[in-house]
């Protein structure tokens, strides 16, 4: 792919999203906008291509809040339900477009969207459910109308999760392990989208200085973080830490790439 693309932030926040519900802490308080976080998710756009990975709870109001009229395809990176609870409302592009949505995961996704969302795969479907299409993602690039997609595999602990590299711009969520020969698909990347969930020491995420030592190592010229909790701290002051070339990402974002 050529043709410059842009990539926009839908959700930086983790499972709980930010504010937490119930939560009185001064991230959860803040009036800072950049401190309210979906759940994570990012939309990838050229001029004749729309692509979604991942499809929060927060879905529905994702695309309603950026006006998105066309959807071509969903990329998934794991079957948490932090990532596909919003397959559902793609019954609207489904309406719009007059189309089934091509669905690309791998097969563990697959098995927990056929469970999650069974009645999609009724043999006398309802009227009005959402229409996919399958496709597995397996360890070749593909490509989605303009947009070539190499997948990537890290481990979320013991869950295998799929990240995505297109062109020289790299989205990694929900891991806390890279093998070194994932890693080798990463390097020469520009721009990194790492997870870093908080400052101190997860079971399945990277922390943020986890994510900074990451990101160090592979000599990436721009990092943003994302999948972000309340636990982190607040945006501004967050930011004011991090190392030239690092930042944390905030919901509505939007990078221009080539």
């Amino acid at each position: 792919m050529s043709a410059p693309f842009t990539v926009t932030f839908l959700g930086t926040g983790t499972s709980s999203g930010v504010p937490m519900i119930a939560c009185k802490c001064v991230v959860c308080a803040s009036p800072n906008l950049k401190d309210k976080r979906h759940r994570s998710s990012i939309m990838v756009q050229t001029k004749t291509t729309t692509i979604v990975i991942d499809t929060t709870p927060d879905f529905r109001q994702q695309m309603l809040q950026h006006k998105v009229e066309r959807l071509d395809a969903v990329l998934f990176t794991h079957p948490h339900k932090d990532h596909i609870a919003g397959l559902d409302d793609i019954r609207a592009f489904n309406f719009s477009q007059r189309a089934a949505i091509d669905i690309f995961a791998n097969e563990l996704t697959q098995k927990a969207i056929k469970n999650e969302f069974h009645y999609i795969f009724s043999a006398n479907p309802y009227p009005g459910i959402p229409r996919i299409t399958l496709h597995t993602i397996g360890q070749q690039k593909f490509t989605i109308g303009d947009i070539d997609i190499l997948p990537i595999n890290v481990q979320h602990l013991n869950m295998p999760v799929l990240a995505f590299r297109i062109n020289n711009f790299t989205y990694v969520t929900d891991a806390n392990y890279i093998s070194d020969i994932e890693l080798q698909k990463i390097k020469g990347s520009e721009v990194l989208v790492l997870n870093a969930l908080r400052k101190e020491k997860h079971i399945s995420h990277f922390t943020l200085s986890e994510a900074v030592a990451l990101s160090n190592s592979l000599n990436i010229s721009q990092t943003y973080f994302t999948h972000i909790s309340h636990q982190l701290g607040l945006h501004k002051e967050v930011n004011e830490e991090l190392p030239a070339g690092m930042q944390l990402a905030f919901d509505g974002q939007t990078l221009v790439l080539n």
